[in-house]
């Protein structure tokens, strides 16, 4: 109803308990609230929070202008609404040694299972853009040994992401993903691998779970579940598919609104307000008051 039935610690728990299984951890990209929920229903193992879903969603590039305060508060509106856990895009962690672990801590208090903390200089920019720049190694150890440091919830999974892949190559992902497991990461996420193989060889080099991000337009292919999981991928985000999935229906949908004057033969194409009201769990609220469900969706 208003909030998960499980609580941040569980949610926590859960997700360390499926990665230890050697279960493959699926987490589409929420667009808002609601559709974690949808996630859910779908039975997927997580939901997953896109720094460029919610700049996107602010008007905003994806270069790093959105705040913690931002980024933790959609993320605790996205928590709330599962039972699933969460993963989150903390971008760099919004800062130096300090800024990281005051993330860390405030993305705890937002009710999340994990984070990406990353080693790009700041302004960052999507991860399949060229001209990215990254932090030299002891940096980019710093911000995990912060994130580390500063968490209270030992379930906290803290995922390293490294971008170096594009800008020294394969050789330099290993070696800086081994240095950040050395610094206390919990997991790898190497960003932008060009081929299944690059991803079997960051695989062969580490011992914690790895995660893919599979995105649409960008540097990588479109793998699929079962090409990750037979290279080892432990973890897979689709950071933005639904966002643009929506973004295109509602450019067409107005499309049709300015050349017909209405949505009329849109109307199979609708979520329809039955199926909305089952999402919210409408009937839920009634246990607290019975005014809240005393009616009946038409249709």
């Amino acid at each position: 109803m208003l909030y998960s039935t499980a609580t941040p610690e569980a949610k926590r728990a859960t997700l360390r308990e499926r990665l230890a299984a050697g279960e493959l951890v699926r987490l589409p990209g929420a667009a808002n609230p609601l559709s974690a929920r949808l996630i859910e229903r779908h039975g997927f193992e997580g939901v997953y929070v896109s720094g460029a879903v919610l700049s996107a969603d602010l008007g905003l590039p994806d270069i790093g202008l959105t705040t913690l305060t931002e980024v933790a508060g959609r993320s605790g509106q996205i928590a709330r609404m599962t039972d699933l856990p969460t993963l989150v895009d903390a971008d760099t962690g919004f800062g130096e040694a300090m800024n990281v672990a005051r993330t860390v801590q405030e993305m705890e208090n937002a009710g999340i299972a994990g984070l990406h903390l990353e080693d790009q200089v700041n302004p960052k920019r999507c991860g399949h853009l060229d001209g990215k720049q990254v932090v030299d190694e002891e940096a980019a150890l710093r911000r995990i040994r912060s994130a580390v440091q500063a968490r209270r919830d030992p379930n906290l999974l803290i995922v390293a992401r490294t971008d170096i892949r594009a800008v020294d190559g394969l050789d330099a992902t290993i070696e800086r993903a081994t240095r950040l497991v050395e610094a206390g990461a919990d997991a790898i996420f190497p960003e932008a691998m060009r081929s299944l193989e690059e991803f079997a060889a960051v695989r062969a080099a580490i011992d914690v779970p790895i995660l893919a991000n599979v995105t649409e337009f960008g540097q990588s292919e479109l793998f699929t579940e079962a090409q990750l999981r037979d290279v080892g991928v432990n973890m897979i985000i689709w950071p933005v598919s639904l966002l643009r999935i929506a973004m295109h229906a509602m450019d067409g949908a107005l499309g049709v609104l300015s050349q017909e004057g209405g949505f009329e033969r849109l109307v199979p194409q609708m979520q329809h307000r039955r199926e909305l009201y089952d999402l919210l769990d409408y009937e839920a609220y009634n246990a607290f008051d019975s005014g809240v469900f005393n009616f009946s969706v038409p249709g």
